[in-house]
Parts: C-alpha cells; sequence; structure tokens
C-alpha cells in the first residue's frame, strides 16, 4: 500500500493523503493530543463527530504509566484506547527535553527521573521503538535530542550529530513493517545546519520527516524563518510535520508553506483555562462581559457547543468549575482547529489559498478594531 500520496499545484501550500493500516488521513491535518491515551474529557466517538482524522498519543508517559507491555498484552494502544482510527505516537523527546534539571544525555541514550516517582530510567534509541512497536501506532517518531533555546552552535551541533545518529538506530532496530517511521530534523535557529541534517536524513530514506526543537522559547520570527527555510528541502513525496505548533496563525502560515501535519496541546489546554477560540479571535470566557450574553460563542460555528449553549452559560459552568464547562470548551475549541484544517484544505483544491489567508486576518482585525 502505497503510504503518501500528494498534489501540489502551487510552490507553496498542498494536498496529500496519509494512508495508514487504521485509515486514511487527507493533509494538511492537525491531530488533537491524547498523551496519555486520552484526549481529556472527550471520548473516540466525540473525535469522530468532530471530524478528527489522526490522534496523538506520548510514548514517554504511556511507557511510564500503565506500561508498553500492558497495553501490548491486551492488543495494542488502539484497541486500550476504544479508537480505530489513525494513530502516531511520538518518541519522548519533548518530555525528556522538559525534565532537563533531572535527566543525563549520553550518545548510548538518556539517563532521567521520572515525574511520577522519582525513579531513575534509561531510554535508547532501540528501547524508544520496542515501546512504540508494542503501543501499536501507524505512524512512529525517532528518539531526538530536543534541541533547547538559546543554545550556542557548538552545542547545537552535537546534539544535531547525536540526533542523526539516533535516527540511524531506531532505523535498525525497528522490525514492524507496517509501521511508518518519521525521523526528526534538528539543527537549532542554525539554517546550515537545518540542511546538513535534512540531507544526512533524506540519505537514510524514512517514510516521513519532521521538524523539531520548535516551539521551544524562541521569538516567532525564528521559529517561522527555520520552517520557511527547511520545509522546501524535505522530500516532495514525503509527510511534513511540524511538531507542537501551534496556534491558528501557525497553521494557516505553515500549511501555506508545504506542512502537512501539525499537533499541539494548544486547544484542548486552553480550552481547560477558559481561552476558546472564534473566528474573530479569542474570548477569555470568565471575562464579566460574557455574563449576561446569550449568543453563541461563534456565530459562525456549527460545533455542538455553539448550536445549544450561550456564551452566558458556559461562563457559569467555567466560573462554577462544572465538569462540563471542560468539556464543552474543549469540543469547540477542538472543532475551531478541525474545521480551520477542512477550510484550508478547500481553499488549497481551490486554488483561493492566498485569498483565505487574507480574510482570516481581516476578521481578527475587524475583531480587535485595528
Amino acid at each position: 500500500m502505497e503510504f503518501y500520496r500528494w498534489k501540489q499545484d502551487t510552490d507553496g501550500p498542498r494536498l496529500g493523503e496519509i494512508r495508514t493500516p487504521h485509515g486514511a488521513v487527507p493533509t494538511p491535518v492537525f491531530m488533537p493530543v491524547g498523551t496519555r491515551g486520552t484526549v481529556k474529557g472527550l471520548t473516540p466517538e466525540d473525535l469522530k463527530s468532530l471530524g478528527a482524522g489522526m490522534v496523538l498519543a506520548n510514548t514517554y508517559h504511556l511507557w511510564l504509566r500503565p506500561g508498553a507491555d500492558l497495553i501490548k498484552a491486551v492488543g495494542g494502544l488502539h484497541r486500550f484506547m476504544h479508537w480505530d482510527g489513525p494513530l502516531l505516537t511520538d518518541s519522548g523527546g519533548y518530555q525528556i527535553f522538559s525534565l532537563a534539571p533531572t535527566r543525563e544525555i549520553r550518545e548510548e541514550g538518556v539517563d532521567f527521573q521520572s515525574h511520577l516517582d522519582g525513579s531513575r530510567h534509561f531510554l535508547t534509541p532501540e528501547g524508544v521503538m520496542h515501546i512504540q512497536e508494542a503501543l501499536g501506532a501507524d505512524i512512529i517518531m525517532c528518539l531526538d535530542e530536543c534541541t533547547p533555546y538559546p543554545a550556542s552552535r557548538e552545542y547545537v551541533q552535537g546534539s544535531m550529530e547525536r540526533t542523526l545518529s539516533w535516527a540511524q538506530r531506531c532505523q535498525k532496530a525497528k522490525t514492524r513493517k507496517e509501521q511508518a517511521l518519521f525521523a526528526i530534523v534538528q539543527g537549532g535557529m542554525f539554517a546550515d545546519l537545518r540542511r546538513v541534517c535534512v540531507e544526512r536524513l533524506v540519505e537514510m530514506d524514512f517514510a516521513g520527516y519532521a521538524l523539531g526543537g520548535l516551539s521551544v522559547g524562541e521569538p516567532k520570527e525564528a521559529m517561522m524563518e527555520v520552517a520557511a527555510e527547511s520545509l522546501p528541502l524535505l522530500p516532495e513525496e514525503k509527510p511534513r510535520y511540524v511538531m507542537g505548533v501551534g496556534t491558528p496563525e501557525d497553521l494557516v502560515e505553515l500549511a501555506g508553506m508545504g506542512a502537512d501535519m501539525f499537533d499541539c496541546v494548544l486547544p484542548t489546554r486552553n480550552a481547560r483555562n477558559g481561552m476558546l477560540f472564534t473566528s474573530s479571535g479569542k474570548i477569555a470566557i470568565k471575562n464579566s462581559q460574557h455574563r449576561e450574553e446569550d449568543i453563541p460563542l461563534d456565530e459562525h460555528c456549527i460545533c455542538y457547543t455553539c448550536k445549544h449553549y450561550s456564551r452566558a452559560y458556559l461562563r457559569h459552568l467555567f466560573m462554577a468549575k462544572e465538569i462540563l464547562a471542560y468539556r464543552l470548551n474543549t469540543i469547540h475549541n477542538l472543532w475551531y482547529f478541525l474545521e480551520l484544517m477542512r477550510q484550508l484544505r478547500r481553499a488549497i483544491s481551490a486554488g483561493t489559498y492566498e485569498q483565505f489567508r487574507v480574510r482570516f486576518y481581516q476578521q481578527r482585525r475587524v475583531h480587535s478594531g485595528s
């Protein structure tokens, strides 16, 4: 089965389709994040009704609890979490990066302290392949060293070399042919190192390629510059994945550069914090101005939340800390992100991406009064 088909009518935005054993996914695609095998507050049926094509789960968290061997014993992660659609697991590299004070990176792998109970663990590229093969996701990721920002050129180059070495070891350790293995491009904010990393990973011939080490504290302009320089270097016939990104504006811009895949906790985490996305910008539902607003969050939205509930009611639930607040907010935010991708795909298909991009920002300017 052909893994990826792409159609590109311009030098920038493009349409494609990722084909997995659990179904096909049109691209550009946004993947809701189900870190521990669940998208907080939602069922798999909810995700399907929202139009989610692929879900991301976290290797690091599932390995520590409940354990990859347990998940394998009950039939794999798809069965364990009752999700029969395409599934991607990341390598855990970013989570280990976030444990900087308690971890030690060596050529062999990473020694780190569990955030759960303080126990010590050692993770290798081979171990990451073993864990992800036990989980059984359709797309799996190489272990990489997520380079911090800022970092010296010397550090970034060493980190990149380690990522390349680990990618090769992951490729050699992989045994399940039905799983597609993606490599991760590192190189910090240095364009020449990113280019070297891309060239050497492409020589290894992976099923897809991801840009890592972005959205780790660098200025937005730097992130976009790195993406603009790196995405065109990636093979046209393979999926291009920008990891951990991002805002609606990020998705529109990066899709315009030819990115195919995105994931981010922003819509779900913001939902739990009462920050909701609309076609005219963000709304903080706790603000007193919404106390008596008997109108939907977004008059242009047809999600379950907007069809049935007012801003006033959503504010009441949030201020009362009712569980339903987090569920309804999450439904809306994920619908917004997934609908944005559907609109992007339609615009790209019609050859009207640039017009769509202009309208997208115009709506926000009108709302802000600028």
